[in-house]
């Protein structure tokens, strides 16, 4: 079973999602596309590697994806590690920065909400 995990509002409104040692990233105007119009977006994933001459790489990885649930109250949040859901006015706080984080809870498999 997915363990849980927790969404958190970062610098120039990104959103940042954790869950164990995996971290995940939401653009801000990927986020404002989920809100504002429903569109299912990318769920990023920061890559850092030393390069050969000693110089920190970073790349991005599109490992995931989030969509408004059918009922329009929570969304769901697909990555590599496992399926969440969220209700929409959580992430809506958390994306204002009124809460600094939400709890994320495992899809159960089988089950798309």
């Amino acid at each position: 079973m997915t363990e849980p995990g927790t969404l958190s509002h970062g610098t120039s409104g990104a959103l940042h999602i954790s869950v164990d040692a995996e971290k995940y990233r939401i653009e801000a105007e990927d986020a404002r596309n989920l809100l504002f119009y429903g569109r299912v977006i990318p769920i990023c994933e920061d890559r850092s590697r030393m390069t050969p001459g000693g110089i920190l790489a970073s790349e991005t990885a599109i490992e995931g994806h989030a969509a408004v649930n059918a009922s329009g109250k929570a969304v769901m949040l697909h990555t590599r590690v496992g399926s969440y859901i969220i209700p929409l006015v959580s992430l809506q706080r958390v994306a204002r920065g009124e809460p600094i984080s939400a709890p994320l809870f495992p899809l159960i498999p089988g089950v798309t909400g």
